[in-house]
C-alpha cells in the first residue's frame, strides 16, 4: 500500500472516530514525505485510543464514579443477601474502612494511569498543533482526577525511559503543571464546540477544567482546613463567564442533558464521551448503560443488576416540584413504565401492572436501606437512581447517551460559590435562583456555602462530583446515614501497595 493509501486510509478512520479529523485537515494542503506521514497517521491512532480509553476509568461504575459517590451521602451499595457482597468493598467504601489494599483503588489508580500514558503517548510522534493540544488536555484530566483522588501523581515526559521510575508531583507541583499546560494549550484547541462534537477537548472544556483546578487548589493543598485564595476565586469566575460566552445555556427538560439523544438535544453538554453503535471497537461496547444497570431490579425493563441505592436524607432534599427528581420520560416510561430520577415505591410496567420481583411480591422499593439487606428487603430495599434515560433501543452496551464529563450547570454553579467566598453572595443568589427556576424549584431569598454544597447535591448527583465537593466545602468527614464521623486519613485514598512496590518515588499517604 503507497504511503498515500495509508494516509487517505487514516483519514477514514479518523473521520470515522470523529476525534481528530480537523486535525488531520491541517495537514492536508502539505507535502509529507512517508515517515512524516506514518507519524502523522501514528499520532492520529493514538490519540483516538487515549479518547477511547476515558471510558474506563470514568463510564464504569467501579472506578473514579465509586469513589467519588459511593463513598458519600448520595450513594450506598448495599450487600443484597448472597449479591453485591464482593468481599465488602461497596461496603468499605461508603463507611470509609478501605485499605491500600482495596480492589477499586487499585483498579482506579491504574486505569488514571493508563489514560495519561495514553495521552503522553500521542506526544511521541510528532502530532499536528491541534492533535498535541487535544493530547495534553487528557492527560492534565487524567492528572487532576489522581491528584484529587490520591493526593499526588506519577508523570513521565514524552520519550522517557520506560525502565525508570517517573517522578511524582505532589499537590503544588502538579496543579502548577496542569494550569501551565491548560493555558498553553489553549489556543490550538477548537473554539466552542456543539452537543454533537462535545466529544472532542475545546477551549471551554480546558476552560473548565481550569475553574475545577483553582476552585479546588486550596482543598487539594490543605484537605483538613482548605482556604480559598480570592485570586483563584476571580479566575473562576472570569473563565465562567468565558464560557457563558461561547453560548451554552441551562437544559430546560432537565434529563434531556443524559438520554439517548443528547447529543442532539443538550444545550449544556461541554465534553462527553461519544457513544453508540457503529464507532471504534473500544467504544461501541461503552459502559454508559452501566448507569441504570448498577441500581435497577431484575424484573424491571431495562432488567438491571440489583445494586446501588441512593439515601433518605439525600432524597428528602428535593422540593416535590423539583424536576429533577424525575418523572415519566418519553420513550422511555411508555415503552417499559419506568421513570427516571429517583424510583420509590412501587413499580409499574408501560400497562399501568404492578412489577412483582423473583419470588411474587409487588416490587416495592424503599425509603429504607441498610448495609446489608435481609429478608424481604434483599430485593427491594433503597431507593434507586436512573440519571440517564436507558436507550430502549439498544442491546446491552451499544447505548447511544454520550456520557458527561463537563456541563453548563456546574460552571454557573462554580461561578455562584467563587462569587460567595469573594463576599458577593448577592450575584450568587441570582444565579442559584436562576438554576432552580429552570428546575421547577422555589426561589430562595439568600444563599451561602451551605445552600451552594446542597444546590450542588441536587443538580449533579451521582455525576462524580460529591467527594470532590464534600472536601472542599469541609463536609467529607462527616457522620451521615450509615457511616460515622471518619479519620482524617480517609480525605485520600492510599497508594495501591502494588504500585507502591514499582515506583519507589511514590510515598504511601499519611495514616496508611
Amino acid at each position: 500500500m503507497t504511503t498515500q493509501h495509508i494516509f487517505k486510509s487514516a483519514l477514514v478512520i479518523a473521520c470515522t472516530l470523529g476525534f481528530t479529523a480537523c486535525s488531520l485537515k491541517e495537514d492536508l494542503g502539505s507535502n509529507l514525505n512517508q515517515q512524516q506521514a506514518d507519524s502523522l497517521i501514528k499520532a492520529s491512532q493514538l490519540l483516538g485510543t487515549a479518547y477511547d480509553n476515558l471510558q474506563f476509568a470514568y463510564q464504569d461504575f467501579s472506578q473514579t464514579w465509586g469513589m467519588s459517590e459511593i463513598s458519600t451521602d448520595e450513594a450506598l451499595g448495599p450487600t443484597r443477601g448472597g449479591d453485591w457482597d464482593d468481599n465488602g468493598v461497596w461496603r468499605a467504601l461508603h463507611q470509609h474502612q478501605w485499605t491500600p489494599d482495596h480492589s477499586h483503588v487499585q483498579a482506579t489508580f491504574s486505569a488514571l494511569l493508563l489514560n495519561q500514558f495514553s495521552a503522553t503517548n500521542v506526544l511521541n510522534f510528532h502530532p499536528t498543533p491541534r492533535q498535541d493540544a487535544e493530547a495534553r488536555f487528557l492527560r492534565a484530566y487524567s492528572m487532576f482526577a489522581v491528584l484529587d483522588l490520591y493526593g499526588q501523581v506519577p508523570f513521565r515526559k514524552p520519550g522517557e525511559n520506560l525502565l525508570e521510575a517517573p517522578k511524582v508531583y505532589q499537590p503544588a507541583e502538579g496543579l502548577d503543571f496542569i494550569v501551565s499546560e491548560l493555558n498553553a494549550i489553549l489556543p490550538n484547541l477548537p473554539d466552542k464546540v456543539t452537543a454533537k462534537d462535545a466529544f472532542v477537548a475545546s477551549k471551554d472544556a480546558a476552560r473548565f477544567l481550569l475553574m475545577k483546578v483553582y476552585l479546588n487548589k486550596g482543598a487539594f493543598l490543605n484537605r483538613k482546613a482548605p482556604t480559598f485564595d480570592a485570586a483563584d476565586m476571580q479566575k473562576v469566575i472570569a473563565l465562567a463567564d468565558e464560557i457563558t460566552a461561547s453560548g451554552f445555556t441551562l437544559q430546560t427538560k432537565y434529563f434531556d442533558t443524559f438520554a439517548k439523544d443528547n447529543d442532539a438535544k443538550s444545550t449544556e453538554n461541554i465534553f462527553t464521551q461519544q457513544n453508540g453503535p457503529g464507532l471504534s471497537t473500544a467504544r461501541a461496547g461503552n459502559n454508559v448503560y452501566c448507569r441504570w444497570m448498577c441500581t435497577l431490579h431484575y424484573s424491571m425493563n431495562p432488567s438491571g443488576w440489583n445494586g446501588f441505592t441512593t439515601l433518605s436524607n439525600f432524597y428528602d432534599s428535593f422540593e416535590s416540584s423539583d424536576t429533577r427528581r424525575g418523572g415519566d420520560y418519553p420513550g422511555v416510561t411508555n415503552v417499559s413504565g419506568l421513570k427516571v430520577g429517583f424510583l420509590v415505591g412501587q413499580q409499574y410496567n408501560q400497562n399501568g401492572d404492578k412489577i412483582l420481583d423473583r419470588s411474587g411480591r409487588p416490587l416495592i422499593f424503599t425509603r429504607e436501606v441498610e448495609l446489608r439487606a435481609t429478608g424481604d428487603q434483599v430485593e427491594m430495599a433503597g431507593i434507586r437512581v436512573v440519571k440517564y434515560p436507558p436507550d430502549m433501543g439498544s442491546s446491552g452496551n451499544n447505548a447511544s447517551n454520550d456520557f458527561i464529563f463537563f456541563r453548563y450547570a456546574d460552571v454557573v454553579l462554580m461561578k455562584a460559590e467563587a462569587l460567595i467566598r469573594t463576599n458577593n453572595a448577592g450575584a450568587a443568589l441570582l444565579i442559584v435562583n436562576d438554576l432552580r427556576g429552570k428546575r421547577g424549584a422555589s426561589q430562595i431569598g439568600s444563599t451561602d456555602l451551605t445552600q451552594i454544597l446542597a444546590e450542588r447535591g441536587r443538580e449533579l448527583y451521582w455525576e462524580g462530583w460529591r467527594r470532590q465537593d464534600l472536601i472542599r466545602f469541609g463536609k467529607f468527614l462527616d457522620a451521615w446515614q450509615l457511616k460515622t464521623v471518619s479519620d482524617p486519613k480517609y480525605l485520600v485514598y492510599p497508594i495501591p501497595t502494588s504500585d507502591l512496590a514499582v515506583n519507589p518515588n511514590l510515598k504511601q499517604n499519611p495514616g496508611y
